[in-house]
Parts: structure tokens; C-alpha cells; sequence
């Protein structure tokens, strides 16, 4: 993460929102908004995720704003949080840094009927069992295994070919962001690399910021939505965070390889050259998005398969089947992704490229792409904090569609580095701390304890009170984790 502090302009549009104008830099087609108070806005000047905002306004095509969430932070070419729509009619292009390395990194939230009571006695032996029974760690493969032919179908269908195998249910693919398949999947466009590197990894936690935690419900926010959500104090839920692991990641390292000639090419002019990208009708562009689709693809049966193993997990301690649990799947959301979708720009309806990277959709009543069951309520928006504080459900608003393509925050957001976080860390157990609060902590390192400690993010509830107050989501319900694992 850049030392330097961004000094350039920043106006104040409202109490939540702030401008950088187009005028600030050559090549600006458009103003930067970043959301944010005055306390987070300190801490997002600390870093140069504010001249990404900027540079990304600079991308052919970009329509209305260059977007930036509270929870922003330098990222590779787009901040962490930050939200571009590009229009293809007007040369718009689709870039890699604008989805980032972990395609279709997401969370997904699991009810149960447990209660704290019903689960305090066996807390332990249910850390434990998922722990030891859930893939976690840098590179680690686990008990699902595809041959290429097999993996190409999974990129090519998302988790209903899991559905198939007894590994999913039909209402799980129901409550996932668009039935958990972009449609225009090219599997064929994936690298042997990338093959090689996912053969082993669907249903495999991964490593830094992923995890799995077992959480409380702490307070409810609006009684209708957390009624609509099937949310209710004191109940016991389960959050995944993860995404795409090795193959995503090779997917987008082959794509910023392969693409480092197309602005050349295209006559495209870059302020950072970690802004790569192609017209979205390129062949270039093509390629990338149909690679980058069974990318996505492939990051929900990653999803489903981990869900999967965690109701085995409380099956086995609780022994009762995950449907006696109530293990129903809330949603699951997508936070590093590109998509097609229809949106207001400037008075016109455009079919545009809205990129998510740190971001996730946020989509209000009534709209179309919707299940059934969150038509009145919005859709679920979930937001995970830390493992010492808590995370958050929302409810998408119509704020949202006329503000930030429906668009809203992903998560708390970094204040240290990895390494700082560390350095932070010497002589200290985090587990213990957290230990300390009522938390089981588990992890294969305690470096990646360090470095996924409280301190090294924002206060993940400022952070929600922006989007709230902003109108982009409302607040439903706050849960406080009880017990994690991490990689």
C-alpha cells in the first residue's frame, strides 16, 4: 500500500459525499466521487486510492462519475471500492484492475434456527470440526476435484451443475446474485495455467481476507426486511468469504499479460498503466470477459461447495441434518466483478459495463433482476467487518440506482497493510485476544491472524452509517462474530 498521502482536491458535495473535478487532471471525462464522513475521509487521504478515483475517470467511455465506497483503498489501477460504468456505444472499455486479481470474491450469509444457547456448549467442537474439515491456506486444495473437461462445465454453468451431484439445492442457486451464472462464460478462453491451478481448489477457503465465521445476530435495524431476510436476535448464522482462488487469479494475470498493447493499439491514453484495458468489443476485450465470466462462475460453485462442507460440519456436532438445522442460504453477493446491466445516465437508458471492484450490487425493491421473495424488501446487501467487531446485512434502495449503478460498499476496508499489521503485532496473540472478547480464532499462521486483526480496518459500523445516511442501502441487522477460521 503507496505511503503517500493524496494531496489533491477534494469538495465537499454534502455531509457524505465528495468531489474530485474532472478539471483536476488531463484526460478526466469525468468528476470523482468518493463517499465518505469526515472521519473516514481522513483516512482515505492517507493513501493515493484518491488519485485512482481520478485516474479511472480518465477510462474511454466512463459514464457519469468515477465511484469510490467508504470503505476504499489502493488497489491494482482501481481503489479497492471503487465503482466505473463504460459505455460500449461510446468506445467504452472493460478493464481487468476495474474487477481485480480475486474474480468474483463474494460473501455469502447461512441462516440456522440455533441459538446462541443452543450453540455455546459446542462452540468449540464446531470451530474444531470446521477448522479441521474446511480447506483453508495459501494454495490448498481440498476434497472436490475436476478434471479440465469437468471444470469447463462448471465455468460454463456456475453451481446449478452442482445441484446435479447432490451438492447443492435449488433454492441455493435461487438466493445467488443471478442464479450464480454470467451468462457469455467462454471456458475455453481459461489457460492450462489457470486449469491446473483451480483443478483441486473449489470449496477451498484460500488465504488473507477470506474466511468463515460463525455469527450472532447482535441487534435488528428494521424488523420488516429482517422478517423478509428470515433474521431474528440471538440467532446463529455462518458468513463465507471467498472467490475464485488460483484460477481467478490466473485469469486476470493472462489478461493484463495479454493486454498490455491494446491501449497502444486502440489509440486509448492511460494515466497508469495498471489502468489496462480494451474496448469492450475488441477482441481483446472479448477474450477477457469471456474468461473472466467462467472465472465468476467458478468463484460461486466455490462458494456453494463451502457452504456445503460447513453444513456437514454442523450436522456432525449437532448430529441433526443441515435441513433440521435450518441451514438455509440468505444470499450471496459478488464483489469483484463486471457486468451488463441497464442504467439511468444522464436521462438516458444505456446498457452499460458497471464495474464492482471492493463493491457489491445493491438493488431496491421492485427491481426486475430480483428474486421473488426480495421484491418488497430490496436485496440482501452483505457486509462483512472484521473478526473483533462485526458485520452487517443491508437492504439495497433506490438510492443506489440513481447515485452509484446500484452500488454500494463491500466490507470495512484496510487502514494497514499486511505487513504493517504484522509489524504491529510483535509479541502480541491475537487469538487470544480475541479470546478474550468471546471469539474462537483459528488460523493455519499467526501471521495471518496479523495481519486480518481489528486494527487493520476501518470501523466496518462507519462505514455502513455512510451507505445508510447516503441512501445506497438501509441498515437491517448487525452480527457479531462468535468464532473463525481463516487460511
Amino acid at each position: 500500500m503507496p505511503k503517500e498521502a493524496y494531496r489533491g482536491p477534494l469538495e465537499r458535495v454534502n455531509d457524505y459525499l465528495w468531489r474530485i473535478p474532472k478539471s483536476y487532471k488531463l484526460g478526466m471525462h469525468v468528476d470523482g466521487l468518493i463517499y465518505a464522513d469526515d472521519e473516514l475521509i481522513k483516512l482515505i487521504q492517507r493513501d493515493q486510492a484518491p488519485e485512482q478515483v481520478a485516474n479511472v475517470a480518465c477510462l474511454p467511455g466512463i459514464q457519469r462519475a468515477s465511484l469510490a465506497m467508504p470503505d476504499i483503498h489502493w488497489g491494482y489501477g482501481f481503489c479497492i471500492g471503487g465503482v466505473a460504468a463504460t459505455d460500449p456505444a461510446e468506445g467504452g472499455v472493460i478493464s481487468p484492475g476495474g474487477v481485480g486479481y480475486d474474480i468474483n470474491c463474494g460473501v455469502r450469509l447461512v441462516r440456522t434456527n440455533l441459538s446462541a444457547e443452543d450453540v455455546a456448549p459446542r462452540l468449540p467442537n464446531l470451530i474444531e470440526e470446521l477448522f479441521r474439515q474446511v480447506p483453508t491456506g495459501v494454495g490448498q486444495g481440498g476434497k472436490y476435484q475436476f478434471t479440465p473437461e469437468q471444470l469447463r462445465r462448471l465455468m460454463q454453468t456456475g453451481p446449478a451443475l452442482l445441484v446435479e451431484q447432490g451438492l447443492a439445492a435449488d433454492a441455493d442457486i435461487e438466493h445467488t446474485e443471478g442464479r450464480g451464472r454470467l451468462d457469455g462464460a467462454e471456458p475455453g478462453y481459461v489457460s492450462d495455467r489457470a486449469l491446473a491451478r483451480g483443478y483441486d481448489q473449489c470449496g477451498t477457503l484460500g488465504s488473507g481476507n477470506h474466511f468463515l465465521e460463525v455469527q450472532l445476530v447482535d441487534s435488528i435495524h428494521d424488523r420488516e426486511a429482517a422478517a423478509a431476510f428470515g433474521l431474528a436476535p440471538g440467532q446463529v448464522c455462518v458468513m463465507i468469504h471467498s472467490g475464485s482462488r488460483g484460477l481467478g487469479y490466473q485469469v486476470c494475470d493472462d489478461a493484463l499479460h495479454d493486454l498490455r498493447k491494446a491501449p497502444g493499439k486502440y489509440g486509448i491514453h492511460l494515466p497508469d498503466r495498471q489502468l489496462v484495458c480494451a474496448p469492450v468489443d475488441s477482441p481483446e476485450g472479448r477474450h477477457y470477459l469471456g474468461a473472466m465470466r467462467a472465472a465468476a462462475n467458478f468463484a460461486w460453485c466455490n462458494r456453494q461447495l463451502l457452504m456445503w462442507q460447513a453444513r456437514e460440519c454442523f450436522a456432525n456436532v449437532f448430529q441433526k441434518s443441515w435441513e433440521a438445522l435450518g441451514m438455509t442460504l440468505l444470499y450471496d453477493v459478488a464483489h469483484n466483478i463486471a457486468k451488463l446491466e441497464e442504467h439511468d445516465c444522464n436521462g438516458q437508458q444505456k446498457r452499460v459495463w458497471v464495474h464492482r471492484k471492493g463493491a457489491t450490487r445493491a438493488f431496491p425493491p421492485q427491481h426486475p433482476e430480483l428474486p421473488d421473495c426480495f421484491r418488497e424488501s430490496g436485496q440482501p446487501v452483505i457486509i462483512p467487518g472484521d473478526m473483533g467487531r462485526a458485520s452487517w446485512v443491508l437492504a439495497g434502495q433506490e438510492g443506489s440506482m440513481q447515485q452509484t449503478f446500484g452500488s454500494c460498499c463491500h466490507g470495512a476496508g484496510r487502514v494497514l497493510s499486511r505487513t504493517a499489521a504484522v509489524k504491529q503485532s510483535e509479541g502480541r496473540r491475537i487469538d487470544r485476544e480475541l479470546a478474550g472478547q468471546g471469539i474462537i480464532a483459528r488460523a493455519r499462521s499467526w501471521k495471518g491472524l496479523a495481519e486480518e486483526q481489528p486494527a487493520a480496518y476501518k470501523d466496518v459500523d462507519l462505514v455502513v452509517e455512510v451507505v445508510h445516511r447516503a441512501g445506497l442501502a438501509k441498515k437491517v441487522a448487525r452480527l457479531r462474530p462468535i468464532g473463525v477460521i481463516k487460511g
